[in-house]
């Protein structure tokens, strides 16, 4: 069991341990993930040099390791670590389009291959006791039959549990989620779907749930714009930015803190700017703060003086500048920086 139907979707380059800390500490979360990690580098892999395959100190009861790989066998050896490791789960990416992954015969290229896909899920659900969990998309083709199709087969192998993404395969975010192939693959199955796509309000979440009857939503891109969204839609904090202008001003102080407690001033500095994108498409004219600040991350370790290694301390000052007072708020994040 977990204590809630809203989870953190896994996010390549964006869902390690800093960031999760930040979720975790507003609270509300369902179920933690991590990004994605190459299979059949885990069972070797060291978690003090990873970025990807690494957490906190007493984590991995709440957390989904997700992983990326082509063979059966390559997952199941890493989902053995996975289990070993004490993590609460194992996801099986199924979804990541990305051509670098597809090429290699991972990700959504699996969908093209639907034998190897379910062997893959057998091969998991017999390594290990853990719960199971597949990520996965339309398909290659909008036709959601092979999905549906594929979603019984995944429980007749040994699946727990579904993450749905609506959307073909090789759709970058061009065209709205079919949020009624949710609905579809929903309705073939009797283990938990989860919803995934384009959720960027409470609104967008409650339809999502009243209209595909899906158990719960996988939130990504809102999340790392905003780390509180699981505490304030489950109504644990007020994230009213007339109310509460605060919230929106620490948050994203306390994400570039726990980058430099975990990796260090300078790495921290570099890693933030992945961030930004998310961040700044909370506000009005976030294009021109995302400018601002992009030139402060840009800058050279050694041009911030033995003072400030790296340029934390610039970087913090900067974020503070910028953010107090607080710029004007959308209520729905820029579609122009999220959908890039």
């Amino acid at each position: 069991t977990v204590p809630g139907r809203l989870w953190l979707a896994p996010m390549a380059g964006l869902g390690h341990a800093a960031f999760r800390e930040v979720v975790e500490g507003y609270g509300g979360c369902g179920l933690l993930f991590t990004g994605m990690c190459n299979a059949r580098a885990v069972p070797t892999e060291r978690p003090e040099k990873s970025e990807a395959f690494s957490w906190r100190a007493g984590e991995p009861a709440r957390l989904v390791c997700q992983l990326f790989g082509a063979e059966p066998e390559h997952m199941a050896e890493g989902a053995r670590r996975v289990q070993a490791e004490g993590f609460f789960g194992v996801d099986l990416n199924m979804g990541c389009s990305v051509s670098a992954i597809v090429k290699r015969g991972c990700g959504a290229d699996l969908l093209r291959d639907p034998e190897r896909a379910v062997r893959m899920v057998a091969a998991v659900r017999r390594a290990v006791d853990i719960p199971v969990f597949v990520k996965f998309r339309t398909g290659w083709t909008p036709d959601p039959q092979p999905a549906v199709d594929l979603a019984r087969r995944f429980e007749d192998a040994g699946a727990d549990c579904l993450v749905f993404h609506p959307r073909v395969a090789p759709d970058r975010r061009t065209q709205p989620p079919r949020r009624a192939h949710i609905g579809l693959v929903k309705a073939a199955v009797s283990i938990p779907v989860m919803g995934n796509g384009d959720v960027f309000t409470p609104q967008d979440c409650a339809s999502l749930l009243d209209d595909t009857g899906c158990d719960g939503v996988s939130l990504g891109r809102i999340a790392v714009a905003r780390p509180w969204v699981f505490a304030a839609w489950t109504g644990a904090i007020d994230d009213d930015p007339d109310r509460n202008p605060a919230l929106w001003r620490e948050a994203p102080l306390a994400l570039l803190d726990a980058l430099a407690r975990r990796h260090g001033p300078a790495r921290a500095v570099r890693m933030y700017a992945k961030f930004l994108i998310y961040l700044t498409g909370n506000f009005t004219y976030g294009n021109g703060l995302r400018g601002r600040l992009l030139r402060v991350t840009g800058r050279t370790p050694a041009s911030f003086g033995a003072d400030d290694p790296g340029g934390l301390r610039a970087l913090q000052d900067a974020l503070r500048t910028e953010l107090d007072p607080l710029p004007a708020v959308l209520r729905r994040p820029s579609a122009l920086l999220f959908g890039m």
